[in-house]
């Protein structure tokens, strides 16, 4: 569904992505890893088109550079790490503007699945009742939790995530990504996201792309990347055993 190779970006003579290749099938849910400054969310620009990169991106085959972008809306949903609203519009106009891409023509209204698509979003994420609630009264995790409604209702084949559970708390955390994992059980999608929290990425994730100062280290299966020497590696302590000590202090 997904395929980036020798991605690059580079400011002046720094690279921040430096020729990163993977793949992605329909049923897979790739999470993107590593510390600070690796690259997460560059690679995710990258790939939707919102930061200027060489190398190649092919959606479902095509080349992303050369698709339309109401074309690609339809394919590709992006959910970005923060959200900024300067405007007083309610929870349902925000997510109603994820149907925008099945509109048909310019300045056409035409959407038969519309109501539905963004009642059903609504309902997923929780936000049912206060859908009539102006987005500049939200929390954090309630706004974080519009966008993701948002690009539920896009109804896309793939979805890129930074940060999903930003600013959610625990309750709401689990069931994102438990939402998540539901909306991947229909055949043809497939999720990538870019993880902070390694339980996470282990728990819900395939495959993982492990980085480090713009470069891919590894790629495969969760189980085969993120082992106890190759996070090691990338983050310069023994992540596994730092995890287990923090989960010992619920089980003694």
């Amino acid at each position: 569904m997904l395929s980036a190779s020798d991605l690059t970006v580079q400011y002046g003579d720094r690279k921040v992505l430096d020729h990163v290749s993977f793949t992605l099938d329909a049923g897979q849910w790739l999470m993107v890893v590593g510390p600070n400054g690796a690259g997460k969310s560059t690679l995710l620009g990258a790939i939707a088109q919102t930061v200027p990169s060489t190398g190649q991106v092919l959606v479902l085959g095509q080349d992303a550079r050369h698709m339309r972008a109401r074309k690609l809306a339809r394919i590709m949903g992006v959910l970005s790490q923060s959200h900024r609203v300067g405007y007083g519009f309610t929870v349902e106009e925000v997510v109603a503007l994820g149907r925008y891409a099945h509109r048909g023509q310019v300045f056409a209204a035409s959407d038969p699945q519309g109501e539905e698509m963004v009642n059903q979003a609504l309902r997923l994420t929780g936000m049912e009742d206060i859908r009539r609630q102006s987005v500049l009264t939200l929390s954090g995790g309630e706004l974080q939790r519009t966008f993701l409604a948002q690009v539920f209702a896009q109804n896309p084949d793939l979805l890129l995530l930074d940060e999903p559970s930003n600013h959610l708390d625990l309750k709401y955390q689990r069931e994102v990504y438990a939402l998540i994992e539901q909306w991947l059980q229909t055949p043809g999608r497939a999720v990538l996201s870019v993880v902070h929290d390694l339980s996470l990425a282990r728990k819900y994730g395939t495959h993982t792309l492990l980085m480090d100062k713009g470069v891919a280290t590894h790629f495969g299966p969760c189980a085969e990347v993120l082992t106890r020497d190759n996070l090691e590696q990338v983050y310069g302590m023994d992540v596994v055993g730092w995890l287990t000590s923090l989960l010992s202090v619920w089980t003694d």
